[in-house]
């Protein structure tokens, strides 16, 4: 089998397409590198679809094998297992472009596996597993319309940057992932930090002219060694069978969603009016032929292109919703916070038949999350939960962990919400965060969002500004393009758009945009943006009016902690051989814990006010510098002819001599003082040894 290669600039490197050396059973594979970082692509596809199938089944996996960056998986097993998050979300940045792009009809099962073999620490892989499955499928026999090109995009000292490098992002206001086919996009993944919508749209007009090169390099490729697609049977509707269930439901259908605004009557309205379309299965059998007998599914299957044809002509013609609401509307949106008495916050946001309950835990710096990945291992202080069971939509099923879908919607939300957390300096706690969603009928993550502010200005983080988010839906057909703001399920099942923008008043803080159509124009994509800024300020005026500021005192059931400074060599003295002091103080003091970094920061938790100040009056004790003159609080711990010795500080013991030990002649100091009896002492001298003289009677007069 014939090889080929390809290149193209790639940021301050070369990005390279090779195809013809590796996994050549598979129908498409191709390598992607840019500097160090190689990622092996293949797509393959089933010979047929599976019998009685009526969805194209898509999979994609994204793996990052850790010797790719030359360790070793951390664990008992010691090998890779199941994906991490990171693998989930950039799987699902690979899916979302391409799906879009495979014939209707087209039912054969296709896989695509983007494997990292090599990573250099500078150069993200998630860009080149989308270029490279985009290639894949351009050299295999799989029928596939791209390609689509991709591109990141940063903004870094106020400037543009395409594929900036990790070191580069580190330094980034924004961080978009684009993708686009043709001349429009067709996926938009981002996060930012309040950035305005005009410094939005200009990295996504630069991402859009900067993606090109990497599809026009994928048809230079095909043409070199792509092999000539199969022509696979599509499954083709029979008119004439539809035409016969058009005349039974059209009507009735028509008056069902132009009429019934409530969910639960439409739906029941709609499910009856199917039940009836299969009541007599025998009225279908001038459409049996070859053996086949027309099934439920598939008179089912027809209905609900009808109901595609319905929603999206009312819109069209009429201008006019399933629910009766004008194309700009939000459902009836209500916020509370303070709804969980022993959480350390908690708030309920409700749109319309949309519901997300944001409970806060507050942590310490045990409570930090471990992160293995390519690039090494870090500490997450600030996660984002989101549960979406399934009496949500009124459904039984299994209740499994997370899938794609919550994964997904949970990283969404917590980009949304992660430019507004403080800073660990300014307020030290590990914040988690979890969206229950209790209803849903449309975009749940855009109202985890907004749950999730409120929670946390009810748990008195500190947050920097207020943030919503909101989704903006696409109805659209050759002659017709109706953005809609507030999309419902139904929208978001029949419509072409998924846009959602979250941000506070001074800018996007994330953003993201799925499709099913092939393309969306950047005229169209700037009237979106504005359209979802004009939403999201509105669920801001609502959620100000419940809650304008962060609470000022935090639930008596979170951890308080404080943090105090101690030079860097008293670090050891806090510690104590193999942790002793530190124990003994958390056992003595009866805080939750105390840790200390590097530069001396001794973090204290507790949630009891006495333990946290007994706790730093000790570490405050252990690492001052004794000045003589001062009184203490001593406790006898030995008995000498001559005198006591006394711990006057954590772990500092100093001598009270017996002629300091009372103002009246003591002949013997077993008569004055016991082990363990308390006093107060005065240092009255720091010898050439740096040992500690103290006065008892010195104290006393004081006193």
């Amino acid at each position: 089998m014939a090889s080929a290669r390809v290149e193209i600039p790639f940021g301050s490197s070369q990005l390279v397409i090779e195809s013809g050396k590796l996994a050549k059973q598979a129908n498409g594979a191709v390598t992607v590198t840019v500097g160090g970082t190689v990622v092996l692509v293949t797509a393959c596809m089933a010979a047929k679809p599976k019998e009685g199938q009526d969805f194209f089944p898509l999979t994609v996996e994204h793996q990052e094998k850790t010797y790719s960056a030359g360790r070793i998986p951390g664990g008992f097993f010691k090998r890779e297992g199941r994906p991490t998050e990171r693998e989930v979300l950039v799987s699902r940045l690979i899916d979302r472009p391409i799906r879009p792009l495979f014939q209707e009809g087209f039912l054969n099962e296709v896989q695509i596996v983007a494997t990292v073999l090599s990573h250099d620490g500078e150069n993200d892989p998630d860009i080149l597993s989308i270029i490279g499955a985009s290639a894949a499928l351009m050299v295999s026999d799989i029928p596939y319309d791209g390609p689509v090109g991709a591109v990141r995009i940063g903004l870094i000292d106020g400037q543009l940057v395409a594929n900036p490098t990790f070191a580069q992002r580190e330094k980034t206001l924004m961080d978009l992932v684009v993708v686009g086919w043709g001349d429009g996009i067709v996926m938009i993944e981002g996060e930012a930090k309040e950035v305005p919508e005009e410094k939005v749209l200009q990295g996504l007009k630069l991402a859009l002219e900067t993606l090109q090169a990497s599809k026009q390099v994928q048809v230079e490729l095909a043409k070199q060694i792509g092999k000539q697609k199969t022509k696979v049977e599509l499954k083709k509707p029979n008119e004439d069978f539809i035409k016969k269930i058009r005349e039974q439901a059209w009507d009735r259908l028509n008056k069902i969603y132009s009429s019934i605004a409530d969910k639960s009557e439409r739906e029941e309205a709609v499910n009856t009016l199917s039940d009836q379309l299969t009541v007599d299965m025998d009225a279908y059998a001038a459409f049996n032929k070859d053996g086949h007998e027309v099934s439920e599914g598939e008179v089912k299957a027809v209905f609900e292109t009808l109901q595609y044809e319905v929603i999206r002509g009312n819109v069209f013609n009429r201008q006019l919703r399933a629910d009766g609401r004008g194309l700009k509307d939000i459902r009836p949106i209500s916020c509370e916070v303070g709804c969980l008495p022993r959480t350390h916050g908690s708030s309920l946001f409700t749109r319309g038949q949309t519901q997300s309950m944001g409970i806060i835990t507050l942590g310490t710096k045990d409570d930090e999350q471990l992160i293995e990945n390519l690039e090494g291992t870090s500490y997450r202080t600030f996660m984002m939960h989101y549960n979406f069971p399934s009496f949500s939509v009124g459904e039984t099923k299994p209740m499994r962990s997370p899938g794609r879908r919550e994964i997904g919607h949970g990283a969404l939300a917590g980009k949304a919400l992660k430019p507004i957390i403080p800073s660990k300096e300014e307020f030290p706690y590990t914040i988690r965060v979890v969206s229950e969603i209790l209803e849903s009928n449309g975009s749940s993550s855009m109202a985890s969002v907004c749950s999730g502010c409120l929670a946390l200005m009810d748990a008195a983080v500190p947050i920097k500004s207020m943030v919503a988010g909101i989704s903006i839906g696409l109805i659209s057909d050759d002659k017709h393009a109706v953005l809609i703001t507030d999309i419902m399920g139904l929208e978001d099942h029949f419509g072409d758009m998924d846009f959602k923008v979250a941000g506070s008043r001074k800018g996007v803080t994330a953003i993201q945009l799925d499709l099913k159509i092939k393309k969306l124009s950047m005229p169209l994509l700037e009237k979106a943006v504005a359209q979802a800024k004009e939403g999201r300020m509105l669920i801001l005026d609502k959620m100000e009016a419940v809650i304008r500021q962060p609470r000022t005192e935090m639930s008596p059931y979170a951890p308080r902690i404080v943090t105090i400074q101690i030079p860097q060599d008293k670090i050891g003295e806090v510690i104590g051989p193999g942790g002793k002091t530190i124990r003994k103080m958390i056992e003595e003091s009866g805080v939750t814990s105390i840790d200390i970094e590097e530069d001396g920061k001794v973090i204290v938790a507790s949630a009891d006010k006495t333990a946290l100040e007994k706790a730093v009056t000790m570490i405050k004790g252990l690492t001052e510098e004794p000045e003589i003159g001062k009184i203490f609080d001593a406790t006898v711990k030995r008995i000498m002819n001559f005198g006591v010795f006394v711990e006057f500080l954590p772990g500092r013991e100093g001598l009270v001599h017996v002629s300091e030990l009372s103002n009246k002649f003591v002949k013997d100091v077993n008569d004055v003082v016991k082990v363990g009896d308390k006093f107060k002492v005065k240092l009255i001298e720091v010898d050439e040894m740096k040992r500690f003289n103290l006065s008892r009677k010195q104290a006393e007069v004081k006193a």
